[in-house]
């Protein structure tokens, strides 16, 4: 970590502050050490295929003994330089030595983890500090977090060649620059009150990168998440869900078509092995829908929300370091509230050409007032070609007027006069006391089915 002085020199102080990250260790790797089994140089892959090999040679090498031949001692035991290469284990085959190795240096930090430190102040003069006040503290960009604070309780004394030792946490939610600040007030050898500061700095970068789309198809919203692990090492999830807002509910689409639903939890939900993302931009996409939920006819709402809701992001690295995420508010398609909207509540499924269909319709007043007596029609639109699906009879059709936040349905009775993929489209709806006409049903595909 790197340390700045703030003030007069080390020299012309009494004490000192030392910091050290506290985090897991990591194993020792031996580099550059290829080990082998010299067997593996006489006998193919292919050797046990054969019917013809002797027990001995299998047992020797299912006990991972050197093979040896007539007359020839075992003397596999001793190590020696020649068969230093040799797997003596089937564990040495790892490069794993067994033994777990500090961090060298202050290493990077995430957003996300927990920042812990051990931080000792070394009284290195040959005089005794007395009435030490510590403080320890962090700075960010945008505020300042107290760690510790022994100005109630001061440290009687640190003896000369003595230290006094503690440890500090602090969970790390921005990003950027920090400094770690730690300060003492104490009395020196003369009886003169000194102040010590120190500054620590370190930089939190980005472990994840969240990008999320949305997607609305038939009144169903799709959130599409996808992780990229921007660190240095893999990163196992534990748990990645999504916390839909009050008028929402949500389920995880699954790759093998089962969907699990957040508000079900079963042992194999609870229990469930962590998600490998691996390190250097492995990335991983997680798809949820949502369905919003329904609302009473007596209390519509004439506005809505597009929030959708948020993530929750916690995960482990390779030696159990954990780290926590929560995204912001995801938002969803703009939702534009109509006074008068109109939908399709119900299309047979089965359409015969030339025969007569009901298409079942919803028409709501959104707004605070009454609206209406209405009037359904179809237009022709730009193109100049008859259309596919037309009105079959009166092609005018008119509706009582509807009160304040009041909805009701109706059948239009349709043809079909060509085969295949058509549209129903054009379906036109006119406010007849005011004059005024509203945005047209979007349009329904339907497919049309010979006799």
């Amino acid at each position: 970590m790197s340390a700045q002085q703030a003030g007069a020199s080390p020299s012309n102080h009494s004490l000192a502050f030392r910091v050290m990250r506290l985090c897991r260790p990591s194993f020792q790797a031996e580099d550059g050490v290829l080990r082998l089994d010299l067997f593996d140089l006489l006998a193919g892959e292919d050797l046990f295929d054969g019917p013809l090999v002797s027990s001995t040679v299998m047992d020797q090498v299912l006990r991972r003994q050197p093979f040896s031949g007539p007359g020839e001692g075992g003397g596999g035991d001793d190590f020696s330089f020649r068969d230093r290469f040799q797997l003596r284990n089937p564990n040495d085959a790892m490069a794993l030595s067994g033994f777990l190795i500090l961090p060298q240096s202050f290493g990077a930090i995430y957003l996300g983890e927990t920042f812990c430190s051990y931080i000792s102040i070394n009284n290195s003069s040959s005089f005794e500090a007395r009435d030490v006040v510590i403080k320890a503290e962090i700075q960010t960009e945008r505020q300042r977090i107290l760690l510790l604070d022994t100005s109630k309780a001061p440290v009687e004394s640190i003896r000369s060649g003595g230290r006094y030792d503690f440890i500090v946490e602090h969970d790390v939610k921005e990003l950027g620059p920090h400094t770690l600040v730690c300060t003492a007030l104490y009395n020196d050898g003369d009886g003169d009150r000194k102040y010590l500061p120190q500054f620590f700095k370190f930089v939190v970068a980005n472990p994840l990168s969240v990008r999320t789309k949305v997607r609305a198809v038939k009144g169903i919203t799709f959130l599409e998440a996808c992780l990229e692990n921007h660190t240095k090492c893999n990163l196992y999830m534990d748990q990645v869900e999504f916390e839909p807002s009050e008028n929402w509910t949500v389920s995880v689409l699954k790759p093998d078509g089962y969907i699990a639903n957040n508000s079900t939890q079963t042992s194999s939900m609870i229990f469930r092995p962590p998600r490998l993302i691996k390190a250097g931009g492995g990335i991983f996409n997680y798809l949820y829908q949502l369905k919003q939920l329904a609302e009473d006819s007596g209390q519509m709402k004439v506005g809505g929300s597009n929030v959708l809701g948020k993530l929750q992001i916690t995960w482990r690295t390779n030696l159990g370091e954990p780290g926590r995420l929560q995204t912001q508010q995801i938002v969803g398609m703009p939702i534009v509230q109509k006074d008068i909207d109109l939908q399709v509540v119900e299309v047979p499924s089965s359409i015969i050409i030339e025969r007569p269909f009901l298409v079942r319709l919803k028409l709501t007043n959104q707004s605070e007032r009454s609206a209406g007596p209405f009037e359904v029609t179809i237009s022709q639109g730009s193109s100049s070609l008859p259309k596919a699906v037309v009105v079959n009879g009166i092609q005018k059709l008119v509706l009582q007027p509807l009160e304040a936040f009041n909805s009701s349905e109706f059948n239009l009775n349709m043809i079909a006069t060509r085969l295949g993929v058509q549209k129903i489209s054009g379906i036109t709806i006119c406010d007849t006391r005011e004059e005024k006409y509203y945005d047209p049903l979007p349009d329904v595909e339907i497919f049309v089915d010979s006799e």
